[in-house]
């Protein structure tokens, strides 16, 4: 990257950092179970809800719980389950004509983060019906108050039930892209471990490996704060302490209820303290070919880290310790060696690729732009890549 341009992103970077203690951030309330939700919605006066999902959660009936304690409570609910691996501006639009339909006045996202991005998306249309969501991508786009939004994760990955930010992929163009503004963030979010125990092994790896991303994403960047770093390394802690657990054995409740906290703890930490590359090139791969977000993350995070280099050593012997892989006594650069080291070992155990075999060796320019465009300068990253460098990560996870 040239030194303009350098300039000018550290200078946005820093402007950011010195605004953070008096932007609005804010936690969602937490819940344990669904059916606390009618007394919610009712002090909320809210009567009729749209429920946005996806169709592998109706056909396999995750959203019954919800749907009857709903009912129980004398809440009308309907359901959007149109929603795709990556949500679509196609899926929104669906999603917002289908509220409007049944004079809906709340919104419940259930699912992964698709569903849940999908859902914010969704509210931040009612609240602007005549601004295509194209016009809010960025940063601070919305302004306005969005329908009462509770996120019900069914993964323990996407953290998108404590954060700020929607990603959405244009039907069109397929240029994957995020809106960020603090109505976003939900007003409750359920963390309710029954909801996770379905989940396959392989999806547990790669969510529970997202999460892990957002942590370290976060506490490696330049914008942390000591809630952003206490909330990171306590991420890291839960997942190097339970992710396995819960990859092995489904019903491991103790497992799953840890990581939907590891998976909160490192959304409030990346909403505030935002990621960096890992995610600029996974996003862009996400809309050009589908590939899903978590797996995207999971195979190319050890790829980025080792391309920071000793920038990051100092953290990532902080994180080691935190994973219960070095003491305060190991060397820096040893301990970030085997923190490197430890996430390739999860990998592999896990059965994840390090390689993407959809990427095709004409998109990567293109795809390089793309990351770069998300990334800088809005990405505190502990070091700066324009486009022709950020193609490294292509090649080095492409099959070709």
């Amino acid at each position: 990257m040239n030194f303009f341009k350098k300039c000018y992103c550290r200078t946005f970077q820093a402007a950011f950092r010195l605004a953070l203690p008096f932007l609005p951030y804010r936690k969602p309330h937490l819940v344990s179970e669904v059916g606390d939700l009618p007394d919610i919605l009712k002090q909320h006066h809210c009567a009729r809800v749209l429920i946005v999902t996806d169709a592998a959660i109706t056909r396999l009936g995750l959203a019954l719980p919800l749907e009857k304690a709903l009912a129980d409570g004398h809440i009308s609910c309907f359901t959007y389950d149109g929603t795709v691996a990556n949500p679509t501006t196609d899926n929104v639009e669906e999603a917002r004509r289908l509220y409007v339909k049944h004079r809906c006045n709340a919104i419940i996202g259930f699912g992964g983060g698709s569903s849940m991005d999908c859902a914010k998306a969704m509210g931040a249309r009612i609240a602007k019906p005549r601004q295509s969501l194209d016009k809010m991508k960025g940063i601070l786009k919305i302004r306005r108050q969005i329908p009462l939004l509770i996120a019900v994760p069914t993964t323990a990955g996407t953290g998108s039930e404590a954060t700020l930010a929607a990603v959405i992929t244009d039907s069109v163009t397929r240029h994957k892209y995020a809106v960020n503004d603090f109505p976003l963030i939900p007003d409750y979010a359920v963390l309710d471990p029954r909801f996770t125990v379905s989940l396959p092994p392989f999806l547990t790896a790669t969510t529970g490996m997202d999460a892990l991303t957002h942590a370290v994403e976060a506490y490696i960047g330049c914008s942390t704060t000591r809630d952003t770093r206490k909330a990171a390394r306590k991420a890291v802690h839960l997942i190097f302490a339970n992710l396995e657990a819960a990859f092995k054995d489904g019903s491991d409740i103790h497992a799953r209820r840890r990581m939907l906290m590891a998976s909160y703890y490192a959304g409030c930490a990346f909403t505030k303290s935002y990621v960096g590359y890992v995610h600029a090139v996974a996003h862009s791969l996400g809309g050009e070919y589908g590939v899903p977000h978590g797996l995207a993350n999971s195979v190319l995070l050890p790829f980025v880290l080792e391309a920071y280099g000793t920038a990051i050593h100092g953290k990532l012997h902080r994180l080691a310790i935190a994973a219960g892989l070095a003491c305060r006594h190991t060397p820096r650069d040893e301990a970030a060696r085997r923190f490197i080291e430890a996430i390739k070992d999860m990998k592999t155990r896990f059965g994840i690729s390090n390689t993407i075999p959809e990427i095709q060796k004409a998109d990567i320019p293109k795809l390089a732009c793309y990351a770069d465009k998300e990334a800088n300068p809005l990405y505190p990253v502990p070091v700066l890549m324009d486009a022709k460098e950020l193609e490294q990560f292509y090649y080095k996870v492409s099959s070709f």
